[in-house]
């Protein structure tokens, strides 16, 4: 029988990477695997537990409720929102959000905020400020063409943005040598 299994913290490529072999180790059949969910066919009772037990090693949590999965499945359509650049929406965040979610804005955003003590609008900010310090690492853009590529008005928005959020300027955070990142699956 095959199950579904929603998975917290898989939020890239490597994390698809991980998974698939720690599944593949323990002999289970893998269906289907993307950002956030796993589907596989469970031959034993012990199918659940030991995938379980190896996603926890490796940093990841199987969400069992329905507004945990919720939650994550934002993150990731907000991270899957990052990957192509130049980035744009038609609409307003909230009208995307909604559109793939299928439920109104203000429940989504309710049920995002009491699981994660932040608001989808911070948290989004937040991703694309760690895209932008992955941008100035790559040193292909300046700051003005990240500003675009990232959707802001202009590259004084973004600076003061970037300045409030990590306490550096952008030019102090480019010529940071320890260049401080956050993993995605740890912003908050």
């Amino acid at each position: 029988m095959d199950k579904k299994l929603f998975v917290k913290n898989m939020v890239c490529s490597r994390c698809i990477k991980v998974i698939r072999s720690e599944i593949e180790k323990l002999d289970i059949t893998l269906k289907n695997i993307e950002l956030g969910t796993i589907t596989y066919t469970e031959s034993s009772n012990d199918d659940f537990v030991n995938i379980q037990s190896a996603l926890e090693l490796n940093g990841f949590e199987i969400l069992l409720g329905q507004e945990q999965r919720l939650v994550e499945q934002i993150k990731i359509e907000l991270i899957k929102l990052l990957q192509t650049l130049p980035f744009h929406l038609e609409h307003t965040l909230s009208k995307y959000l909604e559109g793939l979610m299928g439920l109104e804005y203000s429940k989504i955003s309710k049920i995002f905020s009491v699981n994660e003590n932040v608001t989808i609008e911070k948290y989004f900010i937040k991703l694309k400020l760690e895209k932008v310090k992955e941008l100035v690492q790559l040193q292909e853009y300046n700051f003005t063409e990240i500003s675009q590529l990232l959707d802001y008005s202009n590259v004084n928005h973004l600076s003061r943005l970037f300045k409030k959020e990590t306490g550096m300027s952008l030019t102090e955070y480019k010529n940071n040598q320890l260049n401080r990142r956050n993993t995605l699956d740890g912003i908050t």
